[in-house]
């Protein structure tokens, strides 16, 4: 278990920086639609927002599978999924995120869906600045919970090695 722990916790941490990445990109390109009216941008936030809750899914994807070998599946398994990590396991690991971090979390998976499955020209300008102009406090939520658990992990392979 010792050695899972370990290894799920380094791929969190080098998804984090990816999301990092994600907020800045999604931050500039608003920033260049704002100042040059091109739609075209839009569709780079738009994919940016996309990008950023599936490397956080992809986080929780990691941990359902490493610490309890269960991700939902359905057809609302991304929804099971997020309230999967707001919930603690019992005795296996606490909460991974809190309410407040799956709340807004919660909005952009409902985007991403959105994304997946109509034409980009078909995206409201307004949605696209709002989750924008949410997504870094949104990330440094979600960022917060993650070091949290990332503690919870450093704290479980400390013990078995003592």
């Amino acid at each position: 278990m010792k050695a899972d722990y370990l290894a799920l916790n380094s791929r969190i941490f080098e998804t984090m920086a990816d999301l990092e990445k994600v907020v800045i990109r999604s931050e500039l390109l608003m920033k260049k639609a704002k100042s040059s009216s091109d739609d075209g941008y839009l569709d780079g936030v738009a994919l940016n927002l996309h990008g950023f809750y599936a490397g956080v899914e992809r986080i929780f994807e990691d941990i359902a599978r490493t610490i309890e070998k269960s991700v939902p599946s359905g057809p609302h398994w991304h929804h099971d999924l997020l309230l999967q990590m707001s919930a603690d396991a019992d005795d296996i690991r606490p909460a991974v995120i809190s309410r407040e971090t799956r709340y807004c979390l919660n909005e952009y998976r409902g985007f991403r869906h959105v994304v997946r499955n109509v034409y980009t020209f078909s995206l409201k300008p307004s949605r696209i600045l709002e989750l924008t102009e949410e997504l870094r406090q949104c990330y440094q939520l979600l960022i917060k919970d993650l070091n949290e658990f990332r503690d919870f992990l450093h704290r479980v392979t400390d013990t078995e090695m003592g």
